[in-house]
């Protein structure tokens, strides 16, 4: 048998229906995602001009402790890489401003997980919604060049049109998806640029100098 013709007859078996269920599922796994990762900004969402400005406050003041415990109290990303900038205070400026690197990194891959799958299957839905009209279109010419299964025009025609179904919820499911995370996107360049300069204030103070008393064990 002819590599094209064996083809053809394993192809037009599969039909497009497994391909819409699994759009299905990876639409409510999109849907999962997205409510997960705006709960999640949300939950460590802070006014971070606020929070910027009352630490400051407190370190030029001489008062370390208090601007641990202010930054301790929030969840925000930018308290967090602050706060572990903080700790290392006393072992100067180099040391701290490793910390909130590192603490920056983490902070990072947190506010980024799990948008590759977004960008992923925003990318490559409307390809999988396509591969099904292939498969509904092959099935359906295959049925009408067998003759053996009475299929006329008509009937075909409907086949055809049911097969770019497939496309249309792959376009579907790839639009929210796309438009998710290009927003999730924004938010996390939002928040780590408002981490950078938190991070960039608690260095200048600490080049410039820390009053003695508060860097004492």
């Amino acid at each position: 048998m002819h590599i094209s013709t064996w083809l053809q007859h394993h192809i037009s078996g599969l039909g497009p229906a497994w391909i819409l269920w699994l759009l299905v599922v990876l639409s409510l796994l999109s849907v999962a995602v997205m409510v997960e990762r705006a709960w999640f900004y949300i939950s460590v969402r802070e006014q971070s001009l606020w929070l910027r400005r009352l630490v400051v406050a407190r370190l030029d003041a001489g008062d370390l402790d208090g601007a641990i415990e202010t930054l301790t109290g929030s969840r925000s990303v930018e308290a967090t890489v602050a706060l572990a900038g903080l700790l290392e205070a006393r072992l100067g400026a180099r040391a701290a401003k490793q910390a909130m690197a590192a603490a920056r990194a983490i902070a990072r891959s947190a506010l980024e997980r799990r948008l590759a799958f977004l960008g992923t299957l925003g990318n490559n839905a409307p390809f999988i919604g396509l591969l099904g009209t292939v498969l509904g279109v092959v099935r359906a010419f295959a049925d009408l060049g067998g003759g053996s299964s009475g299929s006329t025009a008509p009937e075909v025609m409907s086949a055809i049109a049911g097969a770019l179904v497939a496309t249309a919820v792959g376009l579907f499911v790839a639009i929210p998806a796309v438009a998710a995370y290009n927003l999730f996107q924004r938010v996390v360049k939002s928040r780590l640029a408002e981490t950078d300069a938190t991070a960039e204030a608690i260095t200048c103070w600490l080049v410039g100098g820390a009053p003695a008393r508060s860097l004492e064990p």
